[in-house]
């Protein structure tokens, strides 16, 4: 298969995409660039919560979103972004979305539940729901990353989704990894058979195989 027809296929689909209700989105720096960003404490996650929050204050918006491909620093925290090698994965390969806790998620275009877990470790995604979808004949998925625990309670493998349905609602840092409350976002063309996680930072060792099997989510949003 041409490695382009997943991301043509993407592109093609009809509009309106969207994840959430809001209206009001803003793009947010959180990599190793940002020197603003680089002043907060990680390790605390009043101090990061702060900084969105302060972030979607003063640019009068619902949701701060962006970061993929980025570099970021926010992974150091956890020994389970080290690789067997030691090689620190902190490229991120899917979009965040910053808003508040409980909000409501929506599936983006028709799947069914292909899977989903509750991924613990420190630093990991949480609730995870990982959608499958078919268009013309070919198979792609979405990953949705941090959600609350509620949002894993009550569905099932092959759980149908339409566009609009309420996925899941967002989770607090309690169950979410330790994150201020997002979504992460994630396109997959093979999910290398895994089931309610797959990566969402690489190394910079690894990033080829990466960048082609998690094509940029905003080709499905066009933020």
């Amino acid at each position: 298969m041409d490695v382009n027809v997943i991301e043509d296929i993407i592109k093609s689909l009809e509009q309106p995409i969207k994840l959430f209700e809001a209206s009001k989105y803003v793009p947010i720096d959180l990599s190793i660039t940002n020197s603003a960003f680089s002043k907060v404490d990680l390790n605390s996650v009043e101090q990061f919560s702060a900084y969105i929050d302060s972030f979607l204050a003063n640019h009068e918006s619902e949701v701060a979103y962006g970061g993929y491909l980025e570099v970021r620093n926010i992974y150091k925290r956890s020994t389970y972004f080290l690789e067997d090698n030691r090689k620190a994965r902190n490229i991120h390969l899917g979009v965040d979305f910053w808003c508040p806790e409980n909000t409501p998620v929506l599936a983006p275009i028709i799947g069914q539940v292909h899977s989903f877990k509750n991924n613990t470790n420190f630093g990991d995604y949480g609730p995870t729901i990982i959608l499958e979808h078919e268009v013309e004949k070919h198979t792609f998925y979405t990953l949705y990353g941090h959600l609350s625990v509620d949002s894993i309670s009550q569905i099932s493998i092959g759980q149908t989704f339409n566009p609009g349905d309420v996925l899941g609602r967002l989770g607090a840092s309690e169950v979410n990894g330790n994150y201020p409350p997002h979504l992460h976002f994630q396109i997959i063309k093979d999910i290398q058979g895994l089931e309610g996680d797959y990566p969402g930072v690489c190394s910079k060792q690894t990033l080829d195989f990466y960048e082609k099997n998690c094509p940029n989510p905003e080709l499905l949003l066009k933020l």
